[in-house]
């Protein structure tokens, strides 16, 4: 009685199959198409887009819909609005690169890839020429990308917290910098061409390996102060193993420290 209520399952009966995971990966390369089609924007976990060689005009704002994406690759297509972007945030996103074709947004004025994974940037990125603020900060650089050193038009540059251990001649060439963030590296030494910074308002190379500083040091006179707080500006410089100049000196300002280095003992 009641059995109907308790059929147990045949031992022939196929078991359910799971239901297949969303896919990660969407490539819709070179399909003709002029607008992204509705349905992409119901794959939520969707993390890397590919609308390459296609048609497209604009990208509509459901794009952001896609919180899980990481990749989104444009090249080839109609898309005015992302040559006419002036600034671009990418922070927080695990990326390991850039792609080379960030290099024809040249009216960038604002890049940041901060809190991702980089190791190198591509040298397509000289392009960006109207570029006045950039931030690599907390990603995984030994050394200053090569292709910055052709932003002549850069004012504010942060690369604290990588891996930095020295620093290029090159660094001369960005003339136009107020602001320069190399706080939390490996740097043990200053190159003496960062003294032809003339411009620096604000220069933090807090928490680093540094020794001694070079005696031109006292040439840049546009940092008012020894800082403290993050968004002082002036010269940060504490929290380093300083030999020389010793910390007596630096108990005396920016300006004990300009005349030491001046007449040195």
């Amino acid at each position: 009685m009641g059995s109907g209520l308790c059929k147990k399952k045949s031992v022939s009966e196929p078991e359910e199959e799971p239901a297949p995971k969303r896919s990660l990966v969407l490539n819709l390369t070179r399909r003709g198409l002029k607008e992204v089609p509705a349905e992409v924007w119901s794959q939520s976990d969707l993390q890397k887009l590919n609308l390459s060689l296609n048609c497209l005009q604009s990208v509509s704002p459901q794009i952001c819909v896609l919180k899980n994406l990481q990749v989104l690759n444009l090249w080839d297509n109609q898309v005015g609005a992302l040559q006419r972007l002036r600034v671009l945030f990418l922070s927080r996103n695990k990326l390991t690169e850039i792609p080379e074709e960030l290099g024809q947004c040249t009216q960038l004025q604002v890049l940041s890839v901060s809190q991702n994974q980089l190791r190198s940037l591509p040298w397509t990125l000289s392009n960006l020429q109207n570029l006045n603020k950039l931030n690599l900060s907390s990603n995984n650089f030994s050394q200053i990308p090569t292709c910055v050193y052709s932003l002549k038009s850069l004012v504010f540059l942060d690369l604290g917290w990588n891996l930095l251990e020295n620093l290029a001649e090159n660094i001369q060439n960005l003339s136009e910098l107020r602001t320069l963030i190399l706080e939390g590296n490996h740097l043990s030494s200053l190159n003496k061409a960062l003294c032809n910074l003339r411009s620096l308002e604000l220069l933090n190379v807090d928490f680093n390996d540094i020794k001694d500083v070079p005696q031109e040091f006292h040439q840049l006179t546009g940092l008012r102060r020894l800082a403290c707080h993050p968004l002082d500006s002036g010269l940060h410089i504490f929290h380093n193993p300083l030999l020389k100049p010793t910390k007596e000196v630096l108990e005396g300002g920016l300006s004990a420290l300009y005349s030491y280095l001046r007449n040195p003992a």
